[in-house]
């Protein structure tokens, strides 16, 4: 059976068993969870802003892309969004979406994640999306989707996991047994 439980980046780096995603969740692609950082969102909407300049001199649009290196489509975007609304109209409208929980209420969530899911009520030790979510909705009523549980976990660098090795205690005679025995009762 496949078990899943939930790693912390450096925790992955500790044990050695470094996937493909897990080397993609030591670094994050957007800082603030989707989108552009704060400083790459102003230097976007300061070359807007030229541009804006730029369209009441009435520069031709070619010009305006080669200079500031970008596509003629964009300029041509720009303009129209400069004549219907002028310069507030190339202002930046923020990041598109805001994660649900803080990277402090993150830091919480953290810390009950650490306490393992039995301290929460479940059975077993293993962390599985539903659980968290499940978790998240307890500790501070926010409903969320198994996927955006996923992207919050992988936007703070973690991971899904499976066991690398069997289990030092399995019991390979038990698990014939249960193989002729119970599964073809399952199936």
């Amino acid at each position: 059976m496949l078990q899943l439980a939930l790693l912390t980046f450096s925790d992955c780096l500790r044990v050695g068993d470094v996937g493909w995603s897990l080397r993609y969740a030591g670094v994050m692609r957007y800082a603030d969870g989707g989108g552009l950082t704060a400083e790459r969102r102003a230097a976007r909407e300061g070359i807007r802003l030229e541009a804006g300049q730029r369209f009441a001199r009435g520069d031709r649009t070619s010009d305006i892309a080669k200079d500031l290196r970008v596509s003629e489509r964009s300029v041509e975007q720009w303009r129209r969004n400069w004549r219907e609304g002028g310069m507030a109209g190339l202002k930046s409208k923020g990041p598109a979406k805001l994660p649900k929980l803080s990277d402090e209420r993150f830091a919480l969530l953290e810390e009950e994640l650490a306490k393992g899911p039995a301290a929460h009520g479940w059975e077993d030790q293993r962390w599985t999306l539903e659980r968290v979510r499940t978790l998240i909705g307890r500790q501070f009523q926010i409903s969320c989707s198994i996927a955006g549980v996923w992207r919050l976990l992988h936007r703070h660098g973690w991971s899904w996991q499976s066991p690398a090795r069997r289990a030092l205690e399995r019991d390979e005679h038990a698990v014939e047994l249960w193989k002729k025995d119970v599964w073809p009762q399952v199936e």
